[in-house]
């Protein structure tokens, strides 16, 4: 029977992260608990200056194996496994002289970590932990009279709970850090079994496992009535998740996705090549651009859709300068994210308590082998990134026509932007900025007649004589499945197109393109975004 109040007397400690380790083991000497630890852990403590028994004095065997064995002994899990009430167990512990062990403090083998800074595999198998998670394990089912630590973050409360209770845990305490640690020990064995299949070339494992740390819970998720949570994956990956946030309140389920679909789209655009600024609205692009100015770019990728472009979120490929912080500030903007802000930049939206700015450190990889997850009703959909990209050189000319220089460079911008619209998309772009994007409809001449309709729309907001889509080249992410999408697009006075091909009828689209004297390439490759 579960105990409300369990004095702690005796504690276990072995921890590869020694942050707060000497802190942690002083105050518990204070208290009066006795210290037992293994290895590095044992050898810190006594540098410091504390009074340590060694786990191999308890267990009567010495550390063997590399360090392999050491904790894997009746005298360790039977203080971690006995029920203290039960007359068998306390007999048991008497005859073998086992001492009940009431705090276990482990922290695991970095493993995730030797992955991530690419070790050899040898050496990545070195760093599975064994006895640790067995020991979590243990400690925590028996969460009725055994506290288990697994993160530095629970150090301080750990001590408080000792302050409240004069030296012991209370059951509620104890059941909290149980499910903590289950949690660390299932992760821990995520990140081992999904890098064994990736060592193994097995991108469909029989069973796959995810794993995440909370980075935050959420006011609510898309709408009000659901909850919400942020969790973080490894490895880091220079985004929304990685951010430093300067300003402004807490990021919404619905900042936290658009932020992401904005940094990875600008991402697209290596910083080397010029700026480039993407603004996005419920994870659509509104408007994307480049220019010889982070400025300027901002300017033309918000004249595509002034409209849409309120309340938006606005991502940049180079830190966030003076000049373009006061352009952004000159309508309301949710959040702006970027690798870096200069101080004067910082200053100015530091007026705008509104306005949210995270900064990144850098670029993420746009061709990085990465996976995504999607949830079904009983399931979970895995796929690859979308990291497909296509060079000019690989387009297949298929109309009599080819694109000239200008036209290719367009259809190359706009192609990348296709990338990261949702399906069907239809991007209209020239000279390096979007002037139309249709996202999302059911038809595919819909998107066509949806993005020349909102480049005419902008051609009267900016008091433009002709639309922006006259001389532009039109994307499309997948292709056309009849001549209507692509004559809607010659119609709004597009001159080129570039689109995936395929189609059982794309005789048929190319003898128009041809009549209508378009230039077509053909990418044999689509983006299909859901």
């Amino acid at each position: 029977m579960a105990k409300e109040l369990v004095p702690l007397r005796r504690a276990l400690l072995s921890v590869s992260d020694k942050t707060g380790l000497i802190e942690l083991a002083s105050a518990l000497a204070e208290r009066g608990v006795e210290l037992l630890s293994t290895g590095g852990t044992a050898e810190a403590l006594r540098k410091a200056g504390l009074v340590v028994r060694d786990v191999s004095d308890v267990t009567g065997f010495p550390e063997m194996m590399d360090g392999r064995v050491k904790t894997l002994h009746p005298m360790v899990h039977g203080g971690l496994l006995a029920v203290r009430d039960d007359p068998a167990h306390v007999a048991a512990m008497d005859a073998h002289g086992i001492d009940a062990i009431d705090l276990l403090v482990v922290n695991l083998y970095p493993f995730e970590e030797t992955v991530a800074r690419g070790a050899d595999f040898a050496t990545c198998v070195e760093n599975i932990d064994i006895g640790g998670p067995a020991m979590i394990r243990a400690g925590a089912k028996n969460h009725a009279y055994v506290s288990v630590v697994v993160d530095v973050a629970d150090y301080a409360p750990l001590l408080a709970e000792l302050d409240a209770h004069e030296g012991a845990t209370s059951l509620g305490f104890r059941r909290s850090l149980a499910e903590i640690a289950y949690a660390r020990t299932g992760a821990y064995d995520a990140a081992v079994s999904a890098w064994m299949a990736a060592t193994l070339g097995n991108d469909a494992p029989r069973r796959r496992v995810f794993a995440g740390e909370l980075s935050e819970r959420l006011r609510y998720g898309e709408n009000p009535h659901q909850e919400a949570a942020f969790y973080a994956v490894a490895p880091a990956r220079p985004g929304v998740a990685s951010a430093r946030q300067h300003q402004g309140k807490a990021l919404s389920y619905n900042n936290i996705n658009d932020t992401d679909a904005a940094f990875e789209l600008v991402a697209e655009f290596d910083p080397a090549d010029g700026p480039a600024v993407a603004i996005i609205k419920h994870a659509n692009p509104c408007g994307v651009a480049r220019a010889d100015s982070l400025r300027e770019a901002y300017r033309r990728a918000y004249a595509c859709d002034q409209t849409s472009a309120f309340g938006g979120i606005v991502a940049l490929n180079q830190p966030l300068d003076a000049a373009t912080a006061e352009e952004i500030t000159r309508i309301f903007t949710e959040v702006v994210i970027a690798p870096a802000a200069d101080d004067a930049a910082m200053s100015i939206f530091a007026k705008k308590k509104n306005l949210r700015l995270l900064t990144t450190g850098a670029l993420p990889d746009s061709r990085a082998a990465l996976t995504s997850f999607r949830s079904v009703a009983g399931g979970i959909l895995v796929q690859d990134k979308d990291n497909g990209h296509v060079d000019a050189g690989a387009l297949q000319v298929v109309t009599k026509r080819a694109p000239d220089a200008a036209e290719m460079r367009d259809l190359m911008f706009a192609w990348t932007v296709a990338k990261h619209v949702k399906s069907n998309a239809i991007i209209y772009a020239r000279d390096g900025a979007t002037v139309g994007i249709g996202a999302g409809q059911m038809s595919r001449v819909d998107s066509a007649r949806i993005a020349a309709r909102k480049a005419g729309d902008m051609a009267a907001a900016l008091g433009l004589e002709t639309s922006p889509a006259v001389g532009s080249v039109v994307a499309s992410d997948a292709f056309f499945p009849f001549a209507d999408g692509l004559l809607s697009a010659a119609k709004a006075g597009a001159t080129a197109v570039i689109q995936p091909g395929g189609s059982i009828r794309d005789d048929e689209v190319i003898a128009a393109a041809d009549e209508a004297g378009l230039a077509m390439v053909f990418t044999g490759m689509r983006h299909f975004r859901h």
